[in-house]
């Protein structure tokens, strides 16, 4: 966000200066207030009491759009000790899951709560800026972590800046070589050219960026920056990504792109993208990264 410029232009042009809060709340009571549509995150708790013995007091709480459970720690300014405090506090929340799910239960319901992913548990910190050890040190845990720059324009406007982002996600399997399938077996022929487009999708969505984090869940894999970007959700002939890109702002086409606003559906995201074939892969590349840059 350094390089940034904000400039306004009513009565001219003139540059808002970008600054940070007075104190840390001011930063907390913001996120907190919009915490969906800014991180992807819904939100559960703020200044969640861990108990007497841990002694601690978790700035916010939330279940991101995959269901994993979300730490969000703010400060002001630069403070070393954010990335720590914040991983005492995860292992805080990985040794108390039943009252973890119990919040969840109470305040999104016992659907959510049944379905928490505490295989991929994040820690997301929104900070003024951050040091070269802050950025070194999220690559050595094995935890999913986001470093997220904030900056205050003027009255009425906030910028997140993600400087740094790791997963903890396995091997990412290799694509699978194509090799000659008897033609008398269609439906074993159909089923391989699905597993091999999928493992092509799966390559390409991972290759748009080093931050880009793959979480599987039964229904659905969905792709993330901060936020879902691409959700993918197989199919016996085709597969059908969820973009987070603006169906307004794409010429759809039926048969390949759809507008789902409004329909249920596995994952999230409101463009859907029909992909039967390497040949629908290419002319879905432009509406990947258009959802891949929206998600920063």
């Amino acid at each position: 966000m350094s390089g940034l410029k904000l400039f306004s232009t009513q009565g001219g042009v003139t540059e808002v200066a970008p600054r940070l809060a007075d104190v840390e709340a001011e930063v907390q009571a913001l996120v907190e207030s919009a915490m969906e549509a800014m991180l992807g995150v819904r939100f559960l708790a703020t200044e969640y009491n861990t108990g007497p013995v841990h002694g601690g007091r978790i700035d916010s709480l939330g279940l991101d759009e995959n269901g994993a459970p979300v730490i969000v720690e703010y400060k002001r300014a630069t403070d070393p000790g954010v990335i720590n405090q914040g991983l005492f506090y995860m292992a805080w929340l990985m040794d108390h899951r039943t009252e973890f799910q119990a919040l969840v239960r109470e305040r999104l319901g016992a659907t959510a709560a049944s379905q928490v992913l505490w295989s991929a548990p994040r820690l997301i910190c929104i900070a003024g800026d951050f040091t070269r050890y802050d950025l070194h040190a999220v690559r050595e845990h094995r935890r999913s972590i986001d470093l997220v720059r904030y900056r205050l324009y003027g009255q009425h406007h906030v910028g997140l800046e993600t400087v740094a982002s790791v997963a903890a996600q396995g091997k990412v399997p290799s694509r699978p070589r194509r090799r000659g399938v008897d033609a008398s077996v269609p439906v074993r022929r159909a089923c391989e050219a699905m597993a091999e487009l999928a493992a092509a999708v799966d390559e390409v969505l991972l290759g748009l960026g080093g931050d880009v984090a793959k979480v599987e869940r039964k229904q659905y894999d969905a792709y993330q920056r901060l936020r879902n970007f691409a959700c993918v959700t197989p199919r016996q002939d085709k597969l059908l990504a969820y973009l987070k890109a603006a169906p307004a702002a794409v010429d759809l086409v039926p048969g390949f792109t759809r507008d789902v606003t409004g329909l249920g559906h596995h994952g999230t995201g409101d463009l859907e993208v029909q992909l039967r074939s390497d040949r629908d892969l290419e002319r879905a590349m432009d509406l990947f990264r258009l959802s891949y840059d929206a998600a920063a």
